[in-house]
C-alpha cells in the first residue's frame, strides 16, 4: 500500500501544483476562463483571496512529497507533515465544493480530491 500512497501523493502535489500555480500567477486568465465557461457569470473570487488559496494549495502540495530527510524529526516521524499537509488540502477542497454547490456548478472534482487526500491521511496514519 505504500506505493499506492505514493501514488496519491504526487497526483495530489501535481494536481494543486497546477491549481495554485494558476491562481497565485494567470489570475485574470483563469478567472476569464471561469466567466467564459459559465456565460459571463463573475467568478466572485477576489485577487487576494485566490492569491491566499494559491499559496495554501501550493504549500499543501509540497507538505505531502516533502523527504523526511528536509524535516525536523517531530515532523517527518510517522509522516505528520504529510497528514498535516493533506488534512489542509482536504479543508480546502470542502470549502471548494461548497463554492461550486452554491453556485449551481459541478463539484465533483473537489469531492474526488477531497477523498485523494483522506485516503493519503488514512495511509499515513501510523499503525
Amino acid at each position: 500500500m505504500n506505493s499506492l500512497a505514493w501514488i496519491a501523493q504526487i497526483i495530489l502535489a501535481a494536481a494543486f501544483l497546477f491549481t495554485g500555480a494558476g491562481k497565485l500567477f494567470a489570475y485574470k486568465r483563469v478567472m476569464g476562463a471561469v466567466e467564459a465557461r459559465f456565460k459571463g457569470r463573475p467568478a466572485g473570487v477576489p485577487r487576494g483571496l485566490a492569491a491566499f488559496i494559491g499559496i495554501a494549495e501550493i504549500a499543501g502540495a509540497l507538505g505531502v512529497v516533502m523527504p523526511p530527510a528536509f524535516l525536523p524529526p517531530e515532523l517527518a516521524a510517522g509522516h505528520l507533515l504529510v497528514r498535516i499537509a493533506a488534512a489542509g488540502l482536504a479543508l480546502i477542497m470542502v470549502l471548494a465544493g461548497i463554492y461550486h454547490l452554491r453556485r449551481n456548478e459541478e463539484a465533483a472534482p473537489a469531492v474526488t480530491l477531497f477523498l485523494l487526500a483522506l485516503f493519503v491521511i488514512l495511509e499515513r496514519w501510523p499503525r
